[in-house]
């Protein structure tokens, strides 16, 4: 489940470019909280205990905004492309009580049946749960699951309080999982066959 971690933050007064660089070039990361029909709040948040935090998914932090407490959800992070440093963090404004719609990780545990291989078509799934108590991963069971299996949102086993958010129809019957012989085994075993026919 989702764990609250505390960080104190500063609001800053200064935007752009140039003053997000020297944000940067402090250790400290730029970030804008929002949410709740509240006007944005600037803040610079300390750059390591930031990165530690939202190595988990769908972090949820306990700002100290200068003395003014305040729930918040890591809703976008955008790093640099080559030396993937944390540039900006968008965070939304939470209450507890509050009910969020998140992207959870999807997590395979078992092995297939021999011979076959689980192939994950989604490494994530949309649901809604307590702000407080969001699963950080779902497990998705492939044990002996034989060739052919499809694994569909609706067959996902979720965390009490936990639930799957509508999609698009065509959305819903997408498979999340499948079971598939790899291709190199096949021609193996048409080979064999082909060979005791001759013989």
């Amino acid at each position: 489940m989702a764990e609250t971690n505390k960080l104190s933050v500063e609001l800053r007064d200064k935007f752009g470019k140039g003053a997000a660089r020297k944000i940067r070039a402090a250790g400290k990361i730029p970030a804008v909280l929002y949410g709740h029909g509240t006007e944005p709040r600037h803040l610079t948040l300390p750059g390591h205990e930031t990165m530690l935090l939202i190595r988990k998914a769908n972090a949820l932090i306990e700002l100290d905004i200068e003395g003014d407490a305040q729930l918040a959800l890591v809703r976008d992070v955008q790093r640099d492309p080559v030396r993937q440093i944390i540039e900006h963090l968008d965070l939304a404004v939470i209450r507890k009580g509050e009910r969020v719609e998140v992207d959870v990780p999807l997590h395979l545990i078992g092995d297939p049946f021999p011979g076959t291989i689980a192939v994950q078509d989604a490494t994530t799934i949309l649901v809604a749960a307590d702000a407080t108590a969001i699963p950080s991963f779902i497990e998705v069971s492939v044990e002996g699951l034989e060739d052919g299996t499809l694994i569909h949102r609706e067959d996902l086993k979720l965390p009490e309080g936990t639930v799957l958010v509508d999609l698009a129809e065509d959305a819903e019957e997408v498979a999340l999982v499948s079971i598939q012989t790899p291709r190199g085994e096949d021609e193996d075993e048409d080979a064999e066959s082909e060979e005791a026919a001759a013989e």
